[in-house]
């Protein structure tokens, strides 16, 4: 039976700030260029948290039906291996929060668009990759996170599109210094994964799941994490020293403190699952960042 509490369990609700980081840092730019609009803001939020959820109910089923869901697995238990739904229940959970997600986008694409028929069909087609890439990370027999990919497709969807699709729905343009914020944020949001991966390196092993740090081992996977996280807070500043930015529109550089001694904690683990803890350290931070960048541009 479908219930609220199995819904919860699976909605990892701790992702979902990470998940709107890129929307603000977009939306902040739109804002400091003079192009925000409340109502595009709130349905991007909108939009963007169902396909975070999508994704995360689509990682429950496909976690599950490939044996990963076990008791070797470190992470919060979840609604199909705690019984608390089926299967076939998850199925029709996941179609109607693609549906649900299709839906807002489409409306999105309208709101921001309007006669604009092309650009319509432009954020309706990415609206469709959004939906397509948050179900085949663990659904299907080639599901990209069983390859090593979500690295990848976390970088493209969390930073890029996320900050270069919200601010051309304001904009009808793009700025090419906004790569800089774009790159960060995936850079810190595939950070976030990799400590997902990092703690659960011995399980996926076992499952056939070939994570990065599956691949190159957890010393290799500890310093690729040092270079996503030093990666991503320098290009936020380089973006801000390209800008001239000074003052309260450096906000944002007070998120980067807690970072510096994730840095040092991560350094020392020994055992895995103590990166565990450490994911709503990276997604806060991240949130943070662009939430303070987009006051920032609020008050500058």
């Amino acid at each position: 039976m479908i219930t609220a509490k199995a819904l919860y369990a699976s909605a990892r609700l701790r992702s979902l700030p990470l998940s709107v980081s890129g929307v603000l840092l977009g939306s902040g730019a739109a804002y400091g260029a003079g192009v925000f609009r409340a109502d595009i803001f709130a349905l991007a939020l909108l939009t963007t948290l169902l396909f975070q959820v999508l994704s995360d109910y689509a990682n429950d089923y496909g976690d599950a039906v490939k044996g990963t869901d076990d008791e070797g697995r470190l992470g919060p238990r979840r609604a199909i291996q705690t019984g608390q739904m089926s299967a076939a229940e998850m199925k029709r959970v996941i179609v109607a929060t693609a549906l649900l997600s299709a839906f807002s986008s489409l409306a999105l694409s309208v709101l921001a668009f309007g006669e604009r028929f092309y650009l319509v069909l432009l954020f309706l087609a990415l609206g469709g990759a959004s939906i397509y890439a948050a179900i085949r990370y663990t659904v299907g027999a080639r599901a990209y996170g069983y390859l090593g990919l979500g690295d990848v497709f976390v970088f493209l969807f969390f930073g890029l599109l996320s900050v270069l699709g919200s601010y051309f729905l304001y904009a009808r343009s793009l700025d090419a210094a906004l790569l800089l914020p774009a790159c960060a944020c995936g850079m810190l949001s595939t950070a976030v994964l990799n400590l997902n991966n990092m703690r659960d390196i011995q399980n996926d092993a076992l499952k056939g799941k070939r994570t990065i740090p599956v691949r190159i081992g957890l010393r290799a996977a500890k310093r690729y994490h040092y270079a996503l996280i030093a990666g991503g807070a320098s290009l936020m500043l380089c973006y801000s020293l390209l800008r001239g930015e000074q003052g309260v529109k450096l906000l944002y550089v007070i998120s980067f403190a807690p970072l510096v001694w994730h840095l040092f904690f991560v350094l020392k683990v020994r055992e895995c699952r103590d990166f565990d803890g450490q994911l709503k350290v990276v997604a806060l931070c991240t949130f943070a960042m662009s939430a303070l960048f987009f006051v920032g541009e609020i008050l500058g």
